[in-house]
């Protein structure tokens, strides 16, 4: 007689886990290791290289960020096709030794992941791309969820990068040969990526739009530090009086001083954790200062300093602001509603019809409507056609293809008058997180 048994039930989290597939690790480049170049003659063969090869080059840089104050380039990764991966030590050679590689890179598309971070340091030693592709920016126009370079490789390529060292202290030297592989990773993927992410803009009809972004970014002039960055320490919402405010104001003065003299961040040198400390206890002598646990392993010479820095700040409470005040319009919607009630009804309705259009398009809403950009177009007196509303997108610095979505529907909220309740309770919470 037949037997029949019951086939075994399977849990269906075992049955979920078995069918997640690992994507393959790469931890290596796939054109293999490189020597790292530190001298003049390694430089000049590895353009001699890069020159013979064809296509666009991919170049990424790695800063000490979080441990040096300035933004300068420790590594440079650049790779082409037939031209070859190169790492690059830039701090034994001069600006004027990477002529012969900014010419090479003025003859091609430069591909950069987030090129607004690496531009910089990048412009620093004299490295002036004149055709761009951001595979990061890219990616977000596209609607891609997540834009990192990691998930982003794994999404379109299909395998894992070794991502051990994003966090290191570029500046130390030798560099470790395990960093090395990682950094030489960026660039490995990177023409491969591009590709991936042009063809996903094609296929969403928004190539046209990333060549304007990638335009402005190139013809953007290298950001400057904003003033009054002190306003920005973190924690600063703790503290309210003049006085205690002054007190951040100057430790976060002459911290600065410090840092920039010296090329150490300044996090690494007083927290802000610790100027806030300060502020809110108010001390009235270097000793009651040296027992805030914040200033107490301080060195004597750096504690002399941030006593100081607090005398300053007793002297001199009032914040006087050098120059021309600006008149952008605020960044925070409390003061929306108090000052300009009809601007803020204008800036809730805008916000809600903005997030439905990004949405229709697979976009990020401050890609397509820069946060600056509305508000200048609702803080101000409204607008009473669409042309009027497309020139003063134009004048805030709005691209053709952000006009051609956004113009009118901003035309449409320009005679709201009551603000919109969805729009003002979400605003409410978020400065209310901010501010915890």
């Amino acid at each position: 007689m037949e037997s029949h048994q019951l086939p075994e039930l399977v849990p269906e989290e075992s049955v979920a886990e078995s069918e997640v597939v690992e994507l393959p690790l790469r931890d290596r480049p796939v054109v293999g290791m490189p020597d790292l170049i530190t001298d003049l003659p390694g430089l000049k063969d590895a353009c001699n290289k890069l020159a013979k090869g064809s296509g666009p080059i991919a170049i990424d840089a790695e800063r000490a960020s979080g441990y040096k104050y300035s933004q300068r380039a420790y590594l440079i990764q650049i790779h082409r096709k037939d031209g070859g991966l190169h790492l690059i030590d830039p701090i034994p050679f001069k600006d004027e030794d990477f002529g012969q590689l900014n010419e090479i890179l003025q003859s091609c598309q430069t591909i950069i992941h987030a090129s607004t971070q690496d531009l910089p340091c990048l412009r620093e030693i004299g490295l002036n791309p004149r055709s761009l592709f951001d595979t990061e920016l890219g990616a977000r126009i596209a609607g891609m969820a997540k834009v990192g370079l990691g998930p982003l490789t794994e999404e379109l390529l299909g395998f894992r990068l070794a991502k051990e060292h994003s966090a290191v202290d570029w500046s130390i030297r030798p560099l470790h040969q395990d960093w090395l592989t990682y950094a030489a990773l960026d660039v490995d993927v990177l023409l491969d990526l591009r590709d991936a992410v042009e063809a996903k803009l094609i296929e969403s009809n928004k190539l046209d739009w990333v060549t304007e972004e990638f335009a402005a970014i190139l013809a953007s002039p290298t950001p400057q530090p904003k003033p009054d960055r002190w306003k920005k320490t973190s924690g600063i919402h703790k503290v309210k009086r003049p006085d205690q405010l002054a007190i951040v104001r100057e430790l976060w003065r002459v911290r600065d001083e410090i840092g920039r003299e010296k090329d150490i961040a300044g996090g690494r040198i007083l927290s802000e954790h610790a100027i806030v400390a300060a502020a809110a206890t108010v001390p009235k002598n270097i000793n009651e200062l040296k027992g805030i646990s914040a200033f107490t392993r301080q060195p004597p010479e750096l504690l002399k300093k941030w006593w100081d820095a607090i005398a300053i700040a007793s002297t001199n409470p009032e914040f006087k602001t050098k120059g021309p005040t600006s008149d952008a319009p605020p960044t925070q919607m409390r003061v929306w509603r108090e000052r300009e009630p009809l601007a803020y009804a204008r800036l809730t309705h805008a916000k809600a019809r903005l997030k439905e259009v990004a949405e229709a398009n697979s976009l990020p809403v401050e890609n397509m409507a820069p946060p600056e950009v509305v508000r200048k177009l609702c803080w101000y007196a409204p607008l009473t056609d669409l042309a009027q509303v497309e020139l003063a997108l134009a004048k805030a610095g709005a691209r053709a293809w952000q006009i051609q979505l956004i113009a009118t529907t901003l035309a449409q909220i320009q005679f709201e008058t009551e603000p919109l309740e969805a729009e003002v309770v979400a605003a409410e919470e978020v400065e209310a997180a901010q501010s915890e």
